[in-house]
C-alpha cells in the first residue's frame, strides 16, 4: 500500500520538488550543478529533462543565486534555491539576513521575498571543517527567517512541501548525514505542519528533546534501554514550539536536550531558557557538540559530535538517579 512506501531521506526530497513544480508554475529550482549533474547529493537529479525551463543552473556564487532567488520572489516567483552546504550561506549573509528576511519589514509588507533554501548541513560523514557545520543557531537568530530541521524522510517531504506553500522565507536544513535514511513516505503529496513539534513517544522516566539528525540516533539508543522516555522533535528550529515542548517536558521531571550545534550559545540553551521561563521546575541537562571546529577524520569527528554512546550514558546517568 501507499502508506507503506519506503524512500530515503533523499529521494523524498527529490520528490517533493518533482510534485512542486507539478503543482505551481510559479516554482522554479536554481542552484550549482542542480541540473544535468542532479545536484551535488542527487536532489534534483531526473528534474531538468522533466521541467527544462524551471531548473537554473548557476555560477558558483552564493551571493549572486540568493540574491537571484530575492529578486525573482519579490516579483512572484517562489524559488527553491539549492545551497550545496550550508556554510556556504555565510558568503550570502547580506542577502539572506539584510535583504531576504526584512524585505517585508522595511516594506510595510507592500513586498515580501518567500524564497525557500535547501541546504545540506551537519556533520558526521567527514566533509571536512567548511563543510561539516550546524549552523541553525545562527540562522534561528534572524528576525523574518524560517528555519526548519527534518529529522526523516516523511518530514523531509512534507516540510518542504509546506514550505514552498508558506508566505514566509524558509531554511531547510537538511542533515545530510540522514540522506540514505529510509522512511515511509505517502506518494500523494502533504504537507509537515511548520511551527510544531512532534511528540513520537511518551514515558514518565525521562523527557527527551532531540533536533535533526539527533532524533534517529536517541531512538536507536533508546530501542536498547529499558527507560520510559518521552522523545520530542521540534522540526522547526525557529518559530519553536515553545509550549508544545514544556508540555512534553512535563512529562517527566528530567529533560535532556540533544543537538549537534553547540551549546554555547545555541539552540539547546535556548530551549532549555524558555522552559525555564515557562515554569518548568525539573532538572535540565544538553547534550551537544563540543564548542570545536568539525574534524575532517571521521575518527576525530565522533569525539567532537553526539554519538550513541555519549547520548546513552547521559540517559542512565539521569534515569539512575533518585
Amino acid at each position: 500500500m501507499d502508506k507503506e512506501r519506503q524512500l530515503s531521506f533523499l529521494e523524498a526530497v527529490r520528490e517533493a520538488q518533482e510534485q512542486i513544480l507539478e503543482q505551481d508554475p510559479r516554482v522554479y529550482v536554481l542552484g550549482e550543478d542542480v541540473g544535468v549533474y542532479g545536484g551535488s547529493f542527487g536532489a534534483t537529479k531526473g528534474l531538468i529533462e522533466k521541467f527544462p525551463d524551471r531548473i537554473l543552473e548557476t555560477p558558483i556564487s552564493e551571493a549572486a543565486i540568493t540574491g537571484v532567488a530575492m529578486g525573482s520572489a519579490i516579483l512572484g516567483k517562489r524559488p527553491i534555491l539549492e545551497i550545496q552546504f550550508s556554510d556556504f550561506l555565510t558568503v550570502a549573509m547580506d542577502q539572506l539576513v539584510n535583504q531576504i528576511a526584512k524585505i517585508a519589514y522595511v516594506s510595510c509588507g507592500t513586498m515580501t521575498a518567500p524564497v525557500v533554501i535547501r541546504a545540506a548541513s551537519g556533520s558526521g560523514t567527514g566533509a571536512g571543517t567548511q563543510h561539516s557545520q550546524s549552523l541553525e543557531s545562527w540562522f534561528a537568530h534572524i528576525p523574518g527567517l524560517q528555519v526548519v530541521m527534518p529529522s526523516n524522510a516523511y518530514d523531509a517531504k512534507g516540510v518542504l512541501m509546506a514550505a514552498v506553500a508558506s508566505p514566509h522565507p524558509i531554511l531547510v536544513l537538511e542533515p545530510k548525514s540522514l540522506y540514505k535514511t529510509v522512511g515511509i513516505v505517502p506518494e500523494v503529496p502533504y504537507q509537515v505542519e511548520l511551527g510544531k513539534a512532534k511528540v513520537l513517544q511518551k514515558g514518565a522516566d525521562l523527557t527527551i528533546i532531540a533536533l535533526g539528525a539527533m532524533v534517529p540516533l536517541v531512538q536507536e539508543v533508546l530501542a536498547e534501554l529499558p527507560y520510559q522516555v518521552t522523545l520530542v522533535d521540534p522540526v522547526t528550529v525557529s518559530p519553536l514550539d515553545r509550549c508544545g515542548l514544556l508540555e512534553a517536558a512535563q512529562e517527566s521531571d528530567k529533560t535532556l536536550i540533544v543537538t549537534e550545534s553547540y551549546g554555547d550559545f545555541g539552540v539547546a540553551a535556548e530551549i532549555m531558557a524558555s522552559l525555564v521561563e515557562r515554569g518548568y521546575r525539573g532538572q535540565l541537562r544538553r547534550l551537544t557538540s563540543l564548542f570545536s571546529p568539525i574534524p575532517a577524520a571521521q575518527s576525530l569527528e565522533q569525539q567532537v559530535r553526539p554519538t550513541a554512546e555519549k547520548i546513552r550514558q547521559v540517559i542512565e546517568e539521569l534515569c539512575s538517579e533518585n
